[in-house]
C-alpha cells in the first residue's frame, strides 16, 4: 500500500506555527508548547522523508520551540518575600512571551495582506473602458469680442478712429519746383568748364547740405541727360563709391530746345 504525503507550503515558520495553532483551535495567548512543538517536528521529519529543502528559518524554530519546552518543564523558583515586595528571579518570566508576541503581529500582518489580496480580486474583475475625447460633443460657445476690456479702452480706440478720420480728410499742396531740369544743366556744364576738358567732377561736389530733397533730384536728372546727349562719362572706382563725372570735351549744347528736355 502506497501512503502519499500532501504537505502544504508555508512562508515561514511562524506562518506553520499559526497554522497548527488554528487547526488545533488554540488561543494563541495560552499555547501548549509541547503539543505544538510535537506537530511542529513532525511535519518538519515529513519534509526530510520527502527530500524536500529546509530552510535554516524552520530549524532555528525548532530550536526555539524545544528551549520553551525545556523551560516549562523545570520547576519555578521559590518566591523571596522581603518586607512588602517579592522578588521573582529573571527566569520566573513565561519563556511563550516573546514568542506569543511575535505570532500576533504576524497574524495582524498576515489578515492585512489578505485582506488587500481580496481587494485585488475584485479589482481584476473590473473592466474599465479608456477615455474618449468627447470635445467634437461640446457646445460651441462663441467668444465675447470685447471680454476683457474696460471703457477707458473703447473710449480710446474711439478716438483713435476719429483721428484717422481726419488724417483721411485732410490735403497736401503740391509746389512747383523752384528750379527746372534745363537750369541745372547749365549749372553742371559750368562746373564742368571750370575743370576742363578731361577733368573729373564728383556727383558729391554739386551738392551742398542746404539743398531739398528736390534739388538732388533734378540735379540727378540733369546728369542723366547729359549722359543721354553724350557730354559727360559717368562712371564709379568701386561699387557704392561717389559717381564720376568726366566732361568728353565735346562743344556745349546751349541751345537745348523743348521739344528735348520740357521739365
Amino acid at each position: 500500500m502506497t501512503v502519499l504525503y500532501k504537505l502544504e507550503t508555508f512562508e515561514g515558520p511562524l506562518d506553520l506555527l499559526l497554522h497548527l495553532i488554528d487547526k488545533a483551535e488554540i488561543d494563541i495567548q495560552d499555547i501548549p508548547v509541547s503539543e505544538i512543538t510535537e506537530q511542529y517536528m513532525a511535519y518538519l521529519h515529513n519534509m526530510q522523508e520527502l527530500e524536500l529543502e529546509i530552510t535554516s528559518e524552520f530549524l532555528v524554530m525548532a530550536a526555539t520551540l524545544l528551549s520553551i519546552k525545556s523551560k516549562l518543564l523545570l520547576p519555578k523558583p521559590p518566591v523571596i518575600e522581603m518586607d512588602e515586595f517579592d522578588f521573582y528571579d529573571e527566569d520566573d518570566m513565561d519563556p511563550r512571551a516573546e514568542l506569543i508576541q511575535k505570532l500576533i503581529e504576524y497574524r495582524k500582518y498576515k489578515g492585512i495582506a489578505r485582506h488587500l489580496h481580496e481587494k485585488e480580486w475584485e479589482r481584476s474583475l473590473i473592466y474599465s473602458k479608456e477615455a474618449e475625447d468627447l470635445t467634437p460633443f461640446m457646445p460651441e460657445v462663441e467668444e465675447n469680442p470685447v471680454l476683457g476690456l474696460h471703457i477707458s479702452d473703447l473710449i480710446s480706440a474711439f478716438q483713435k478712429a476719429l483721428n484717422k478720420a481726419v488724417k483721411r480728410t485732410s490735403y497736401a499742396r503740391i509746389q512747383r519746383d523752384e528750379i527746372s531740369v534745363k537750369d541745372r544743366i547749365r549749372q553742371v556744364m559750368d562746373a564742368l568748364e571750370q575743370v576742363g576738358p578731361g577733368g573729373r567732377v564728383l556727383f558729391s561736389k554739386l551738392l551742398h547740405e542746404e539743398m531739398e530733397r528736390h534739388e538732388i533730384v533734378v540735379t540727378f536728372l540733369a546728369i542723366l541727360e547729359l549722359m543721354k546727349m553724350k557730354q559727360i562719362l559717368c562712371y564709379q572706382e568701386k561699387l557704392f563709391e561717389d559717381i564720376v563725372m568726366e566732361w568728353r570735351g565735346e562743344e556745349r549744347v546751349d541751345g537745348l530746345s523743348e521739344a528735348e528736355i520740357d521739365y
